[in-house]
C-alpha cells in the first residue's frame, strides 16, 4: 500500500509541474512537450521556446490484478510497464514492437502489433484518459465522459491534447510463446491463411494468439503464429548473434521456436526490425563489439536522427557518384481482401524488401472518425522502412504509395512523412471533425493543428 500512495502522488505531483510549465508558456509562443525520444520520422520545423515539464509522468500508476487494469503515466513506455504487468501473469492488449513507444504515443498516434487481429488497436483497450487540452484543462474522457474527444484522440498526434495518465484493459499471459513459421511461395496463398486464422482464432487444430508476417519477395512469405503455453522447455535468444527476422527463413513447410513471453515482445526491437543492418549491427564481426545494451530500437532511432541532420548518407551517395535517396518510412493499412494486390504492385514498384505484414480488425463495433477504418472488416498492415533514389520530384515514391493506398480503399499512418494536399487529408482523416473538436478543446489553438504537424511538418 505504502508504494501505491507514492506512486499517486509522485504522479500527481507530475501533473502539478506539467500545469505549471504549461502556464508558464506565453500565449504567443507553440505549446510543446519536452521528450527526450520520439518514435516520429518526420522532419520538423525546430520548435522555439521550452517544451512543457513531463517529469514524474513515466511511471505505472497502479496494477489492479483482479480486474486487469493499469493506471499508467502518458509517457511510460511499454517497457516500463510490461516489467510491471508480467509477473502478474497479465499483459497490455497490444504491445507495439518497440521499447520506447509509450502508452500516450500509441494512443494519439497509433501502435499495432501480432495481437491486433483479436485486440485491434492500443487506444481500443482505453478505459479512460485523463487529458491536458490545448485550453490548459485536464479533462477526464472515456466512453461516457467527453466521449467526442475520447473517440477523436486516437490519431490526432499531440494536436487535441496529452494524456497524462490512462487506464486500460490487460489480459492474461503464460511464460512462453510457442512460434510455427509457415513458409509460403504465393502471396494469394498467403492472405488466404491469413484470413482464415483471422476468422476461427486456429491453425490447423491449434490456438493461435499472436499473428504476424514478413515477406522477402513474391515467392517468399511467411506467417509467424504464436499460442500462449506455460510448458517448460528450451528458449532462443535474439538478443545476441542470433537475428530474429532470419530464424523464420527457411526452403519448405513448417518450422517451429519458442521464446519467453518478455523476449516475444521485444524480438523486433534488438534489431529494429531488420533495419539495424544500414549501421553494420548485423555483421557478425561488428556485432560481437556492439555492447548488447546499445542494440535496440532507440540507439538505431538516435543514430538516424543524426544522419538526418547531417545528410551522411546523401554524402556517401555523393562520394560514390549515386544519387540521393528519398526515406520510405511508412505503415499502411489495407483491406485483407486487396493486400495482396498491393503487395504485387509494390513489389513490382518499389525497391524495398523485407516488408513486415500485421492483420487487424478493430475490437469494437464503432469506428475512430480520424482514422476511420470499418469496423467488422479485416485488414493488414504493410510496414516498409527504408530509402530509394530520389524521384523527379520531391517525395515521388511516397506520393505514389499514397495514391495507391487511396486507391486500395486504405490509409497510411502519419509518424513519418506526408504528402496530401489538404482537401484529400481531409477526406481520409476526418477533417469536418477534427475542426469541431479543436475550436471545442484547443480554441485558441495553443497546439498545432494536425494537417500543419503531419504534413507541413512544422
Amino acid at each position: 500500500m505504502p508504494a501505491l500512495v507514492d506512486a499517486k502522488r509522485a504522479h500527481a505531483a507530475g501533473v502539478q509541474r506539467l500545469l505549471e510549465s504549461y502556464r508558464a508558456v506565453p500565449g504567443d509562443v507553440p505549446i510543446r512537450l519536452a521528450k527526450p525520444t520520439s518514435n516520429l520520422f518526420r522532419t520538423r520545423t525546430k520548435t522555439q521556446g521550452r517544451g512543457l515539464d513531463t517529469s514524474g509522468l513515466t511511471g505505472v500508476i497502479t496494477i489492479d490484478a483482479q480486474a486487469r487494469t493499469a493506471d499508467v503515466a502518458g509517457m511510460c513506455t511499454y517497457d516500463d510497464l510490461v516489467v510491471a504487468t508480467l509477473p502478474q501473469g497479465l499483459a497490455p492488449l497490444v504491445v507495439p514492437q518497440l521499447k520506447t513507444i509509450t502508452l500516450g504515443g500509441a494512443v494519439t498516434g497509433l501502435g499495432i502489433e501480432s495481437t491486433s487481429f483479436r485486440n485491434g488497436l492500443p487506444h481500443e483497450s482505453v478505459l479512460e484518459m485523463d487529458i491536458l487540452t490545448g485550453a490548459g484543462e485536464v479533462l477526464t474522457a472515456s466512453r461516457h465522459e467527453h466521449a467526442d474527444l475520447y473517440r477523436a484522440f486516437p490519431n490526432s498526434y499531440g494536436t487535441l491534447g496529452y494524456a497524462v495518465r490512462l487506464r486500460i484493459d490487460l489480459e492474461p499471459v503464460q511464460p512462453f510463446v510457442a512460434l510455427t513459421h509457415l513458409r509460403f511461395h504465393s502471396l494469394v496463398d498467403l492472405i488466404r491463411v491469413m484470413h482464415d486464422i483471422i476468422d476461427t482464432g486456429s491453425f490447423d487444430g491449434h490456438r493461435v494468439d499472436y499473428l504476424d508476417g514478413v515477406v522477402f519477395s513474391k515467392a517468399e512469405g511467411y506467417l509467424c503464429l504464436g499460442r500462449k503455453t506455460g510448458a517448460p522447455g528450451p528458449v532462443s535468444d535474439y538478443t545476441g548473434q542470433q537475428i530474429y527476422y532470419r530464424s523464420i527463413r527457411h526452403e519448405h513447410g513448417v518450422t517451429d521456436d519458442r521464446l519467453t513471453i518478455h523476449d516475444y515482445f521485444w524480438r523486433w526491437d534488438t534489431d529494429w526490425f531488420w533495419c539495424s543492418e544500414a549501421f553494420g549491427a548485423q555483421n557478425p564481426v561488428i556485432r560481437r563489439v556492439w555492447p548488447r545494451r546499445y542494440r535496440r530500437s532507440s540507439v538505431y532511432g538516435t543514430l538516424m536522427k543524426y544522419e538526418q541532420r547531417f545528410h551522411i548518407g546523401d554524402r556517401i551517395e555523393r562520394l560514390r557518384g549515386r544519387p540521393s535517396r528519398e526515406r520510405v518510412v511508412q505503415d499502411i493499412e489495407v483491406p485483407l481482401g486487396r493486400c495482396a494486390e498491393f503487395l504485387d504492385w509494390f513489389l513490382d514498384t518499389v525497391p524495398i524488401t523485407p516488408i513486415w505484414l500485421c492483420p487487424l480488425r478493430l475490437r469494437g463495433e464503432t469506428g475512430w472518425p480520424l482514422y476511420p477504418i470499418r469496423p467488422q472488416q479485416n485488414y493488414v498492415n504493410v510496414g516498409f522502412w527504408s530509402t530509394v533514389p530520389v524521384g523527379a520530384t520531391k517525395g515521388a515514391t511516397n506520393r505514389l504509395i499514397e495514391d495507391t493506398v487511396r486507391e486500395l480503399d486504405g490509409h497510411k499512418s502519419l509518424y513519418s512523412d506526408s504528402y496530401y494536399s489538404r482537401e484529400e487529408f481531409d477526406e481520409l482523416y476526418g477533417g469536418d471533425d477534427y475542426r469541431a473538436l479543436k475550436t471545442k478543446y484547443d480554441p485558441d489553438s495553443r497546439l498545432l493543428d494536425l494537417y500543419a504537424k503531419a504534413v507541413q511538418r512544422r
